[in-house]
């Protein structure tokens, strides 16, 4: 079934104007995970220094369910299924969605440096949506 483009709009909305977004991969517990939504996605870092994103099952050509919680009063907005992509570190893409997270990563010890650690430690995961949501 295909993404409705209603369902498109409800799904970038929500996750722009959400802080956390609830993210249950192929194993394991849902999990609340700060996140960026950037060119039609979102996008996650996670390893050394940053939120886990171990024990998800998160892989490459992979499938996750990601949960919208309101801001306001913490209500689940819109659930929906994502095709989990790993861009290669430091490509055009990858470079792209890290100058957009580093510029929303808050408390970073090591801000000039965050992008290189984030290429050689951590993981840049991109999330699209992909069929209806609920």
């Amino acid at each position: 079934m295909e993404t409705t483009l209603l369902d498109a709009a409800l799904v970038e909305e929500s996750a722009k104007k959400s802080g956390l977004v609830w993210v249950r991969g192929g194993e394991g517990p849902a999990r609340a995970l700060w996140h960026l939504w950037h060119d039609g996605a979102l996008w996650l870092v996670g390893g050394p220094g940053e939120q886990p994103l171990d024990g998800l099952g998160l892989v490459d050509g992979g499938t996750a369910t990601v949960t919208v919680r309101s801001k306001d009063k913490g209500a689940r907005l819109v659930v929906w299924s994502a095709r989990v992509s790993e861009p290669a570190p430091r490509g055009e893409e990858w470079t792209a969605a890290a100058e957009e997270l580093r510029g929303k990563r808050l408390n970073a010890p090591d801000a000039a440096g965050l992008v290189e650690r984030w290429a050689a430690e951590c993981r840049l995961l991109r999330l699209t949506p992909e069929g209806p949501v609920t």
